[in-house]
């Protein structure tokens, strides 16, 4: 099912400046596999070594963090929207 991912203005050299790319996936993580199959580099700025999100990368489905959810394996519907937000910092 297609998805829409919004991308963080960092990472948009990655796809062509876009600030929001269509894919196909039925979890969150399918979806930004999916993103980084047709857009490659993302997946080295959003996964650790073991496979899971980076702690400084936060990634929403609709208003909701998905590490609250089921992580990873939330489900996303058809015409749902994917967020990345890097985490900011400062003082």
């Amino acid at each position: 099912m297609s998805v829409s991912v919004r991308i963080p203005t960092q990472l948009r050299t990655l796809t062509a400046g876009k600030g929001e790319v269509e894919v196909e996936g039925s979890t969150v993580g399918a979806a930004l596999k999916a993103l980084d199959a047709g857009h490659p580099g993302f997946a080295e700025r959003l996964f650790d070594e073991g496979g899971n999100l980076r702690r400084f990368v936060n990634v929403f489905l609709a208003d909701e963090d998905v590490r609250f959810l089921d992580g990873l394996e939330t489900p996303v519907s058809a015409g749902q929207t994917v967020s990345i937000v890097p985490a900011v910092a400062g003082g």
